[in-house]
């Protein structure tokens, strides 16, 4: 066992303060030195952010999974736009990555989907860290291979930290604490952190996918050398459950399941990765996308659209039971989702127009005409999880938010967060006059019926910016709102590439944008909301955020020393991001809308945070496939 630079210090200022020679050294001393060695070297097999696992070294299998299921049959899902890229490594800056790469390769660990914040291990066998979780050492299976047959190595692992660190902005905030990875035994790898304290880096870690080095720095069929920061269509080699099979550049790409795939038995992998191929095909319309579905061209379709969910399921194969339709309750994340303001420029700095853009907004209206009342309201960052902040700050939320009194909007500490609500002729007219009168104390006035900046006589514009139809819907229904306090209003739709790139290079007004939260949020706020990450290009800080108060609330969170804590951080971030008006807050569901053709099983229970878990723990069922194709032939076999 390898000891930590930690340890052998320890073990140096022990030896000075031992007994002299001759001396005998007595034992209840050295059986703790013993003891506390033990602890901080222990290996484990898996890792929680509070220490808490469900399951206990050499457990066989996740409690959620069939354990025999048939191996066999075929997925074939939807993807939208098109792909450009194999790279993963530049894929948040540079083209447009393939959906379902994830599946070629594999991560130190592996997520357990009935428990919060836990992870057993997959390419890695076990894993350890001193009790100040300065550090962490993960010990790779001796057993680990590529598709080629060459060993998983400690250098693959550094090799795949220093790419992603290196040349993507969402890592690069995510794993900004890791200060180098390197190999300190035959199968062990080392990060090591900035500091003491941050709970959450020895097991994010390990959620990376690894890539093998050697092939990356080899070259090409035509001799080329590999350029792990340039695009590519060059097939990967890979290490996981599934291989690249073929594929049609921006329409179609096959996965096929490896059947000698090295990590098959391993106790995380019983049960899951059941398809011998995975197919995505890509479409630019949700419209023809939902066609294509009902035509049996593809499988499964998670339905995003309240239109659709509510009109467009009636047709014969729904009603014949051919085609199931199937709600599953997402409790594993929370949801942020909002019109969000680039706030990099000028005319969006003003926290008050901002509100007036709020009070524009009639989400009950629009709730009722076009969503067909299905929708709630967002009303915090961690929309759905306990992490919300509700009423007024008390107890530990409190007590953080007093470090920070001096650089938060006051509202923080006497008003409980309420978006304006409307729904009717009077409350549309209150909440109107409302926004004028905020736009009023900004600076605005309206001149001609248009929203002029009082200093420079300046119209106000906007632009709302959207990458497909659906979107470009609610903008419409958004606009006349807007309009009527005299906003100049444009909506402009875009093709997927041009949309990613204006994203990147922060060329917008306001664009919808998403954001899903774990249950135990930590290093990715860095990349949501944190000042580092707002002139990364291709970072999530969509917004441009930079605020002492939101680093300093972040850096709590993530230092959080218990799960009570960790709460109390998270409500305060959250209660002061809704008091900065960065953002519209728009709606969400609760509930993985899905159709599928019936051709899969699925076990009995589910795990708790799942949703559907489709298709990673389903198996294709082949008696209900042959009653489907006595009417309509499925897919070939």
């Amino acid at each position: 066992m390898t000891l930590s630079r930690r340890t052998l210090l320890r073990a140096s200022a022990l030896a000075l303060a031992t007994p002299a020679a001759g001396m005998v050294a007595p034992l209840e001393p050295l059986v703790g030195i013993a003891k506390a060695r033990a602890e901080e070297n222990a290996w484990r097999h898996g890792l929680s952010l509070f220490d808490d696992l469900k399951y206990p070294a050499g457990f066989q299998r996740f409690d959620y999974v069939n354990p025999t299921p048939p191996k066999g049959g075929v997925v074939r899902q939807i993807a939208f736009g098109t792909f450009d890229n194999f790279n993963m490594v530049v894929g948040g800056i540079k083209g447009t990555i393939a959906d379902g790469l994830e599946a070629i390769y594999d991560t130190l660990m592996a997520p357990a989907l009935d428990e919060v914040s836990t992870e057993y291990g997959l390419l890695a066998e076990s894993a350890s860290y001193p009790p100040d979780r300065a550090s962490v050492t993960y010990r790779l299976r001796a057993e680990a291979k590529w598709h080629d047959g060459k060993p998983v190595t400690p250098e693959d692992v550094i090799f795949s930290f220093d790419a992603f660190k290196k040349n993507s902005p969402q890592l690069s905030a995510y794993y900004r604490h890791v200060t180098k990875a390197e190999k300190t035994g035959e199968r062990d790898v080392t990060f090591t952190f900035d500091g003491p304290g941050n709970r959450e880096l020895p097991q994010i870690v390990g959620q990376f996918n690894i890539l093998p080095k050697h092939w990356w720095e080899g070259t090409d069929a035509q001799g080329k050398k590999r350029d792990i920061t340039a695009t590519t269509l060059e097939v990967p080699l890979g290490g996981g459950a599934y291989r690249m099979k073929e594929f049609t550049a921006g329409r179609t790409i096959v996965y096929e399941r490896v059947k000698d795939y090295w990590g098959r038995d391993l106790n995380v992998n019983v049960g899951r990765d059941n398809f011998d191929e995975l197919r995505y095909e890509y479409f630019r319309d949700s419209t023809v996308a939902i066609e294509a579905f009902k035509a049996d061209v593809v499988d499964f379709r998670v339905e995003n659209s309240a239109k659709n969910w509510a009109t467009s399921y009636d047709f014969p194969a729904v009603k014949d039971k051919r085609v199931l339709v199937e709600e599953f309750p997402i409790r594993s994340s929370g949801v942020m989702q909002g019109f969000v303001f680039n706030i990099r420029r000028e005319k969006f700095q003003d926290p008050r127009l901002r509100l007036a853009m709020n009070h524009a907004f009639d989400f009950e209206e629009m709730n009722k005409q076009i969503f067909f009342g299905q929708y709630k309201r967002i009303a915090s960052y961690f929309e759905g999880l306990e992490l919300a902040a509700t009423g007024l700050p008390e107890g530990k939320e409190l007590e953080i938010l007093e470090t920070v009194r001096d650089k938060v909007p006051p509202d923080v500490f006497t008003k409980p967060y309420t978006n304006p609500v409307g729904g009717s002729p009077e409350a549309t007219r209150a909440n109107l006059r409302e926004g004028l009168r905020l736009l009023k104390e900004a600076g605005y006035e309206v001149r001609n019926q248009k929203l002029t900046n009082v200093k420079t006589g300046e119209p106000f514009t906007v632009e709302l910016l959207a990458p497909d139809p659906t979107t470009e819907r609610f903008y419409l229904f958004y606009k006349p709102s807007l309009e009527r306090m005299g906003i100049t209003v444009s909506v402009r739709t875009v093709d997927e590439a041009q949309y990613i790139n204006r994203l990147r290079s922060w060329d917008f007004d306001v664009i919808t944008a998403v954001w899903a939260e774990s249950l135990s949020p930590g290093n990715e706020q860095r990349g949501y909301w944190g000042s580092q990450a707002a002139d990364q290009s291709g970072s999530r800080n969509l917004i441009g955020i930079k605020d002492a108060a939101v680093d300093a609330l972040i850096d709590r969170l993530i230092f959080a020393k218990d799960r009570a804590e960790l709460v109390a951080a998270a409500k305060a971030l959250d209660r002061v991001l809704l008091w900065h008006h960065y953002l519209v807050p728009q709606w969400t569901y609760g509930k993985q809308r899905t159709a599928r053709w019936d051709r899969y099983a699925r076990p009995e229970k589910l795990p708790e945070y799942g949703a559907s878990a489709f298709p990673t723990i389903w198996w294709w069922d082949a008696e209900r496939a042959a009653k489907v194709a006595s009417t309509k032939t499925g897919p070939k076999q």
